[in-house]
């Protein structure tokens, strides 16, 4: 069963905590060194952000032709000309293990790019972050670069992996192997001995990225990511960011916008992260937000007749369905692809990769009913696309980089008697995916990293307008956020703009209004007004 490479870059586009595997957490971490607490290396304000990384800001980059993306990045050929013959260029920039000794250890930043079509006309370089956190823009962004051409006829376009994702100083845990057996454990525990076989799985994946990723674990935070696109401005030689965030990559912006807001340039910020929510807020949003999504497709299916093929005449019905099968899953798994199963966890993953876009809703109506019938292959095939499994079996990095990102920004950890008091407020939220996200709290319990916030600041005083775009429909990031980060970079910073659509995301739905809008702002200049809706 092949997952299309469409449906992979939208599930690396994910959100900050989105579906977070439990596999990530540790229960208990008695001492400090190499299995204990650091504390994460953060300025303390605006100010200490802007010192400069020693001498790395008059590097020279050294651009190549792309070689084919490597394991940790999800594999694959190398990237293909775009339709133009423009070629994709591939470059490594030097960084400072730790901005508090800009002249100390450096690791190097894995960078792509694709030139512009007018350099008369060039602006500078649009930098692009897809999400995650632990999407390789590297090669995301060829998997997306016609639909940015646009974009191109003014600005070269960059994308980069942060540190700790694929060939910048990638975090590494566990084997593929051992992420197998993972990702098909419960998730979801429902006895007490389930409960520490979980905690048991999430100590023994902890150690494994302490052991194998431990010295750079403290510097993996997105505050170091922020300075590091800072970086990345000055080595490219523009006076401004110019930025596209995505997902994840809407809180990147608001905390660069927050270090250093007079270095703002045209930014835009879509499927935005709530930068006001806690994580316990977050994951409870998302709750809802993925039941709101599976409502809206069981809602269409049903409306549809004999032509869909699940069960039931109302949206109600169909998700029973659904939940059904989940309920049976858990008690006796299905041959998935080869030799493995689809379990409960695993068909729950490949519901919520499939919700997306509507343009995979097909494929959940598919592969709900092909389980149905006892063949899970194509729910799984969409659970390893979120998972970062690639066809040979092989694992990129991006659920070690998640958790190693999302443990280094924040400060919530989560007990096992804490997360069971907050289930039932998430099994009201969803049914299908309360359980999941719930006890998905834990992810950071235990974590050899202490967090540097609860919610990040983003306010960015003086800062150029930024375009900030909430689709309606979004389960990941649901609209709610878009208004939250709008108000929160501030008055005159924050542009509201409103997609009602589905999916995740806005740009890339298709929708004209949407593009004409983005393109106005970040070609000419043109802000649009705050309130402007698009349909």
């Amino acid at each position: 069963m092949r997952t299309s490479p469409a449906l992979r870059a939208a599930a690396l586009a994910a959100t900050v905590t989105v579906l977070l595997p439990l596999s990530a957490c540790s229960e208990n971490n008695d001492k400090g060194g190499p299995g204990g607490p650091h504390s994460s290396p953060l300025a303390a304000n605006a100010a200490d952000a802007n010192s400069s990384p020693g001498g790395l800001a008059s590097q020279k980059l050294t651009w190549k032709p792309c070689p084919a993306p490597s394991a940790a990045q999800g594999g694959g050929k190398a990237p293909t000309p775009l339709p133009d013959g423009t070629p994709w260029e591939c470059s490594f920039m030097k960084a400072p293990l730790d901005y508090a000794n800009p002249g100390g250890e450096t690791i190097e930043l894995a960078l792509i790019r694709a030139r512009a079509k007018n350099p008369d006309k060039r602006i500078g370089s649009l930098i692009f972050n897809f999400g995650g956190p632990g999407a390789s823009g590297v090669s995301t962004l060829p998997a997306f670069g016609t639909d940015y051409d646009k974009l191109r006829t003014r600005y070269d376009l960059v994308s980069f992996d942060p540190r700790g994702v694929g060939g910048s100083a990638g975090v590494e845990c566990e084997t593929d192997q051992q992420l197998d057996a993972r990702f098909e454990s419960d998730d979801t525990p429902d006895s007490n001995t389930e409960a520490d076989a979980l905690v048991q799985e999430a100590k023994t994946f902890a150690l494994a990225c302490t052991k194998n990723s431990g010295r750079v674990l403290p510097y993996v935070g997105t505050a170091n990511a922020a300075r590091d696109m800072d970086l990345m401005r000055q080595v490219l030689g523009d006076k401004k960011l110019y930025y596209f965030g995505i997902s994840y990559g809407t809180e990147l912006g608001g905390v660069y916008a927050h270090l250093f807001p007079k270095n703002v340039g045209r930014s835009v910020l879509d499927a935005v992260v709530n930068p006001t929510q806690d994580s316990e807020q977050a994951s409870l949003g998302q709750a809802k937000g993925f039941q709101l999504a599976l409502d809206n497709f069981a809602k269409d299916c049903a409306a549809r007749g004999d032509a869909c093929k699940l069960p039931g005449s109302t949206g109600k019905e169909v998700e029973q369905g659904i939940s059904g099968l989940l309920n049976r899953l858990e008690k006796k798994p299905i041959p998935g692809l080869g030799n493995r199963q689809l379990t409960q966890t695993l068909a729950t993953t490949g519901i919520a990769a499939s919700l997306y876009s509507k343009e995979t809703w097909p494929l959940l109506e598919q592969g709900v009913d092909e389980a149905d019938g006892g063949n899970g292959a194509l729910l799984l095939a969409l659970a390893d696309s979120l998972n970062g499994r690639s066809e040979d079996g092989h694992y990129d990095n991006s659920i070690a980089a998640n958790t190693a990102i999302n443990c280094a920004d924040s400060k919530e950890r989560f007990t096992i008697q804490q997360t069971e008091a907050k289930l039932p407020e998430f099994l009201s939220a969803s049914k299908v995916f309360g359980d999941y996200l719930g006890w998905g709290l834990m992810a950071c319990t235990g974590w050899p990293v202490a967090g540097a916030w609860v919610t990040p600041d983003v306010s960015a005083p003086g800062a150029a307008p930024t375009l900030v775009i909430g689709n309606t429909g979004d389960p990941a990031t649901p609209y709610a956020g878009a208004r939250a980060m709008a108000d929160a970079l501030g008055k005159g910073v924050g542009v509201l703009m409103t997609y009602e659509g589905q999916g995740h995301g806005s740009y890339n739905s298709g929708s004209a209004c949407v593009q004409n809008a983005v393109g106005g702002y970040l070609l000419e200049g043109r802000v649009p007004a705050a309130g402007t809706v698009c349909k």
